[in-house]
């Protein structure tokens, strides 16, 4: 059914007008029914999604810290929306990048909003980007938990920041 729907889409999309010209009536009637396919498509790939059994959990509440990509703070802040949500945040990163995920644990942990559960090591098998050969690479998991004056610290925190913008907006 899969492969049939694609076939489908592919020969229909092929006969579909291009937007300089004005379409003709089976064409028309062409864009329809690859419109419909790909709406059945869709609905497919969502019952699909909407039936995978991942340990959620797991998985919702995880974050991939890298060296690279954003700021340190950024990770900070997106863990304590995690904390929020799920109690609990797991930091996880790879050679370069276990530096900055000890360094968002510690500020979190310093500021009072976690408590640190569980830490793991471990190496992953990888292929070098560069040279194309096997590889292994370090890597930590930190799971944090909400500590007991979270919600007390993060409302304080919201509060100063709702005094600050409004003293900004009347100077």
């Amino acid at each position: 059914r899969e492969r049939d729907t694609h076939t489908q889409i592919k020969t229909l999309s092929s006969r579909v007008f291009l937007p300089e010209k004005k379409p003709r009536k089976s064409e028309k009637s062409t864009l329809r029914s690859v419109v419909r396919l790909c709406h059945e498509a869709m609905e497919e790939v969502t019952e699909g999604v909407g039936s995978l059994t991942l340990n959620e959990t797991h998985k919702r509440n995880r974050i991939q810290v890298s060296n690279t990509k954003k700021p340190l703070f950024f990770y900070v802040n997106l863990a304590k929306r995690y904390m929020q949500q799920h109690d609990e945040v797991e930091l996880s990163a790879l050679g370069m990048a276990i530096a900055s995920v000890v360094t968002v644990a510690e500020i979190l942990k310093n500021n009072g909003l976690a408590i640190e559960k569980r830490i793991l090591t471990s190496t992953v098998d990888m292929q070098d980007e560069i040279r194309g050969r096997p590889i292994q690479k370090a890597k930590v998991e930190i799971v944090l938990a909400k500590s007991e004056r979270f919600d007390e610290l993060m409302t304080a925190a919201t509060e100063d920041k709702e005094i600050a913008e409004d003293a900004d907006g009347h100077s």
